[in-house]
């Protein structure tokens, strides 16, 4: 069956297929969709078209949807993805993929069976403070926009997602590229990119209460509401969020609450949406981890808060808002040529607490008081670190499409403006009340422009071409701990792409060649005036095939990604005592990532997906403490495994619908040994985990409401103690060679259980 626009008789690509026995599909480039005999109709919904129910009477070969007369394409999303033939390695979730899993754990938690992702959390559960790696690339270095517009904290150049608590909520779909990938605004992409899309249209008002419980007393709340097309012209959006948990480790606990509002005015070749959306996050901290030694006897144990004597701080917490306001435009000037322009504000602001106990009066600028006959050194305190800033600019996208020919101009300009202080909120003796021993300013501002150009060649070949150029400033008025070092620097990056995509029936094929650059993040900079460090350039080499059927479909992708100066911690001192990330020259990660999906049966479907991989550093230095002797030791290796890359990532997913509306998810991760460091040394890994989790779900329609699912799902089934993130250091003490290994283990066997309700 193939689905077509009425008026050009043309596929649609990306149609959305629900069938009524709750069965999904999305079409192809060619708009075909294998016809679910057990169903008895679908209901069809494309971007830009009238949705439309179709009865199992109805079905043909060929089934045509109306086109909205209205603008409902957004183009900010069309110029930064990578299109069906873009000769690149990607996966699309669509807004069915991320309802069935969302219940309540952290965005990255839902990406977790997408091709070479490795998830871990501080909490143990996937709520709070969580962290994601795509083919070993750690989230400062994955590009992330929202419809667009850059993410990534322009700083530590971090992907923060507990400030977005229950963003997936609103999502309406998200692509994962792998590699450097297209060109996009913001912090370069040096290894992934997360493309997140929420501006969907609704032709039709709806309601929707979200309630999910679950172990460690977790629970989240969502409320949404739209009020579908008014007068022709305009739609309001809505949601409320609220999630808590007390976390699998001791005291992390989650207070997350979030708000998201879009309002959108729209006509035949226009639109203007306006979205505003909050996210506020109070979360125990967790971030220590644990000693690996104590893992047998203390697996939950967080040494937060705990230099209170007694018992530890009530409220070792991190405290943060960040508010998000985008206004876009988009203009259809005819068939061929539009355009898009947005403007964002990002406002954060918010504090970590600690106690602190034994603090030097010098290093927080004081005098030591005296007390009678004696001088006092040091004393306990409470302190809080702060962060607030502001990051606004605006982006822009031209695209025009003629036959075989598309091409896009776009780019954007942000400004970061952010001030770190710290205030003493408390101390036993000596601190004046309202103390504020630092005060730091940073700045921050990226300008960048890119071209793409897709030219078709015949009906079989297609050729890609994407010039970015972007340039960074980066001013830093002093740190914390070094507040006389002052950075002010330059950078100018140019990233090309190239590639070809050959397709041929049921057959796709591509390969490209392509440049990423990235700036060193804000403690980098902080190793000194002499051990400054260069930025980071990434090659990558990509080559893929793919093959679809009715019902299957495979696809193998090959890539050679070969770093210059690569940031890597080493354990070299900087200029302060802290130890410091130093460029390596070389170091390469070359894999093959295989996916394939089938459904033998109307009732069974299988997904899985596999990456092999050799992820090497050359020539690496590594630096040890040495206390007996009051300096470094240095080692030399010639070739060792990159941290935190593991030679195998794989997942898989079984699904059963053994009757109308239900289903049953068999879900599987594997997770090679990951090295904390790059030494190859195996007491200082990761051992590998195999950990299998199982979803049932079951909606209930036209009951009461439009409908009610029902879904529980089983995390870690078989109870596998794993940790999948952690980090080490080793020093010398006494003529012997001591590491410490500090781990993030998750949860054994857990649930989440939820009841969704469609008004």
């Amino acid at each position: 069956m193939i689905i077509s626009d009425a008026q050009t008789r043309q596929p649609i690509a990306g149609t959305t297929v629900e069938w009524s026995n709750g069965q999904y599909q999305v079409t192809d480039a060619s708009g075909k969709v294998p016809v679910n005999p057990i169903a008895n109709g679908m209901t069809l919904s494309a971007i830009g078209y009238k949705g439309i129910q179709v009865p199992v009477s109805q079905l043909s070969d060929t089934i045509f949807l109306e086109r909205f007369n209205l603008f409902l394409q957004p183009v900010e999303v069309k110029a930064t993805r990578a299109g069906e033939k873009a000769p690149f390695a990607r996966t699309n979730l669509s807004a069915k993929d991320i309802e069935k899993q969302n219940l309540g754990q952290d965005m990255t938690f839902l990406l977790n069976q997408t091709p070479s992702v490795v998830v871990n959390s501080d909490a143990g559960n996937g709520v709070g403070y969580t962290g994601i790696r795509i083919r070993g690339t750690d989230a400062t270095r994955i590009n992330m926009t929202l419809n667009g517009i850059p993410y990534n904290d322009a700083e530590s150049q971090g992907m923060f997602l507990v400030n977005l608590p229950d963003f997936a909520s609103s999502v309406s779909s998200i692509q994962v590229q792998r590699g450097v990938g297209t060109s996009s605004n913001g912090a370069g992409a040096f290894g992934a990119t997360l493309n997140v899309s929420t501006n969907e249209f609704h032709e039709k008002a709806y309601g929707e209460l979200n309630n999910s419980f679950g172990s460690f007393n977790t629970w989240k709340n969502t409320v949404k509401a739209g009020t579908g097309l008014i007068d022709g012209h305009f739609t309001l959006d809505a949601r409320l969020s609220r999630i808590k948990s007390d976390g699998y480790i001791d005291r992390a606990s989650s207070d997350l609450k979030s708000f998201f509002v879009s309002g959108a005015w729209l006509s035949e070749k226009s639109s203007v949406r306006l979205n505003v959306f909050s996210g506020k996050e109070k979360t125990y901290q967790a971030w220590n981890g644990i000693p690996e030694a104590d893992l047998a006897t203390c697996r939950t144990c967080n040494s937060a808060g705990t230099e209170k004597p007694g018992t530890p701080y009530d409220n070792e917490t991190d405290n943060y808002q960040q508010d998000h306001y985008q206004l876009f435009f988009n203009h259809a000037f005819n068939d061929r040529l539009s355009l898009n322009a947005a403007t964002f504000l990002t406002r954060g602001r918010g504090y970590y607490e600690q106690y602190k106990a034994g603090e030097d009066f010098a290093a927080y600028g004081l005098p030591y008081p005296v007390i009678g006959d004696s001088t006092i050194e040091t004393t306990d305190l409470v302190r809080q670190l702060w962060l607030d800033n502001y990051f606004y600019g605006g982006i822009y996208s031209l695209q025009y499409k003629q036959k075989g020919t598309q091409l896009t101009f776009g780019g954007g300009y942000n400004r970061y403006d952010g001030n770190h202080y710290g205030n003493v909120i408390w101390a036993a003796v000596g601190v004046p009340q309202g103390y504020q021993w630092y005060n730091l300013d940073a700045r921050k501002t990226d300008l960048n422009f890119y071209g793409k150009w897709q030219q078709q060649l015949g009906t079989r070949w297609q050729t890609f071409v994407d010039l970015q150029y972007r340039k960074v400033d980066y001013r830093i008025d002093g740190f914390r701990d070094n507040p006389t070092l002052f950075v002010n620097n330059t950078y100018n990056f140019f990233n090309p792409k190239l590639g070809i995509n050959y397709s041929q029936g049921n057959w796709n094929a591509f390969a490209s060649w392509s440049v990423g650059n990235k700036e060193p993040n804000r403690d980098d900079f902080e190793a000194g005036l002499t051990q400054q460090p260069e930025h980071e350039t990434l090659y990558d080499w990509e080559i893929g095939v793919e093959q679809k059927f009715h019902r299957a479909a495979w696809s193998l992708n090959g890539y050679y990604m070969r770093y210059h100066n690569q940031l890597v911690l080493t354990g070299k001192v900087n200029d302060v005592g802290s130890y410091t990330r130093t460029n390596i020259p070389k170091s390469y990660r070359l894999g093959v990532e295989l996916q394939g999906t089938i459904q033998p049966l109307t009732w069974l479907r299988l997904q899985a997906n596999l990456n092999l991989s050799d992820n090497k550093v050359m020539d690496f230095t590594e630096y040890i403490d040495d206390y007996d002797e009051g300096k470094q030791v240095v080692n030399q290796y010639n070739k060792t495994d990159i941290s935190f890359s593991p030679s195998v990532v794989g997942g898989y997913t079984i699904s059963f619908m053994p009757f109308r509306q239900a289903e049953a998810a068999f879900i599987g991760k594997y997770v090679g040994r990951q090295y904390l460091d790059n030494t190859s040394n195996k007491s200082r890994s990761l051992d590998a985990f195999y950990v299998q989790d199982l979803r049932l779900s079951y909606t209930v329609k036209n009951l009461v409401f439009h409908d009610i699912a029902l879904i529980v799902q089983v995390n870690n089934l078989f109870d596998k103690l794993y940790t999948p993130n952690g980090y080490t250091y080793s020093y010398i003490a006494d003529r012997t060679t001591v590491t410490e290994n500090y781990v993030y283990p998750m949860a054994g066997i857990n649930w989440m259980a939820g009841v969704n309700i469609r008004l």
